[in-house]
């Protein structure tokens, strides 16, 4: 197997490690394990110190979110291939190897990701990548297994290996030179959306990204903050809209950006229907950010198209997802 490094960013989550580690060190064979450590406040670390000297622990000197703290972490890790794995993950036996062996046939493969399936209920998709990760034509992003809050059980449908669009943060397997290369993650963002973005990067240089089906992991799903929780909903609006205006063609920022601030806002007032006062509040906010921001987010921008090519192919949805899933009640969308 290629020099792999398996590395869990921990935030006070020493009951998680605890819970999850063991099965990584356990099915993880010949990779190195390091835990990078957002500087905790728990017990983490005296925990890893006492019950898992042989895992390495990178400590950072304060939280710097999800981007931040890997971007500074990975730059001390010397490894052919980064596994970014979250800490509320249960691996399974041999998960790396296919996926290794993907990487090593084909190097125009930049990242993968595996079957993620719930923890809770493992016969089921879970939230956070599912089946392989694609956006539509209004940069709503989606997965093969789960569409909005419906969640396929998983029977052998999506067993195979095959290009898609975006790959979950939560489980991502990228080579360390390409992350280098890019620059990591875009620390703007803080956390959530920042795979679908450097994956849209990737996309643009002409690199794929693979879904392997034969490699399964099972995953908790919200383990820092629960999917109705305000912060979520606040940072995944506004960096979905910062992940389009570096990204959209300048057609579709004409058409289609315009629509999806319209779908946003009517996504506003459901929640404040539905009493979710704080996640109305955190659109709204979402969008005050983003125009805050809008000179930041185009000078990206103009910084990437001198560098890339728009991409505008296959693996985009031509359709609305809002659309067939709320009016037409599809529940599958093809790809």
């Amino acid at each position: 197997m290629s020099q792999t490094a398996v590395v869990i960013l921990n935030y006070n989550g020493e009951k998680l490690l605890r819970q999850f580690l063991p099965s990584v060190i356990q099915h993880s064979a010949g990779a190195e394990i390091i835990i990078a450590d957002n500087y905790s406040s728990d017990n983490s670390i005296a925990f890893l110190e006492a019950s898992f000297p042989q895992v390495r622990t990178i400590r950072l000197d304060r939280n710097y979110g999800f981007c931040g703290g890997y971007n500074r972490a990975l730059k001390q890790v010397d490894a052919d291939y980064y596994v970014l794995l979250n800490s509320d993950i249960e691996v399974t036996a041999d998960w790396l190897v296919p996926i290794d062996l993907l990487l090593k046939n084909n190097s125009n493969i930049a990242a993968v990701q595996p079957k993620i399936l719930s923890f809770a209920q493992k016969n089921k998709f879970e939230h956070a990548g599912a089946a392989g990760g694609f956006i539509d034509s209004f940069g709503y992003p989606f997965c093969r297994g789960r569409l909005f809050d419906y969640v396929e059980d998983d029977d052998g449908q999506y067993n195979d290996e095959r290009e898609i669009f975006w790959a979950s943060g939560a489980c991502l397997v990228i080579r360390s030179e390409v992350f280098r290369k890019f620059g990591g993650f875009d620390e703007d963002f803080f956390a959530h959306m920042e795979e679908i973005d450097l994956c849209w990067k990737l996309h643009r240089a002409s690199y794929q990204i693979y879904y392997c089906g034969k490699s399964k992991v099972y995953h908790v799903g919200a383990g820092t903050l629960s999917y109705r929780n305000p912060k979520k909903t606040y940072l995944n609006f506004r960096n979905n809209l910062a992940v389009l205006a570096k990204h959209f063609t300048t057609a579709q920022l004409f058409y289609a950006f315009p629509m999806r601030i319209v779908l946003d806002w009517i996504a506003a007032f459901q929640y404040l229907i539905k009493g979710e006062v704080g996640n109305f509040a955190a659109v709204i906010k979402s969008h005050a950010s983003f125009v805050h921001n809008l000179n930041i987010n185009l000078k990206k921008r103009s910084a990437l198209r001198h560098l890339y090519p728009f991409y505008g192919g296959p693996l985009i949805y031509r359709g609305s997802i809002v659309k067939d899933y709320f009016i037409k009640g599809k529940k599958l969308v093809e790809l």
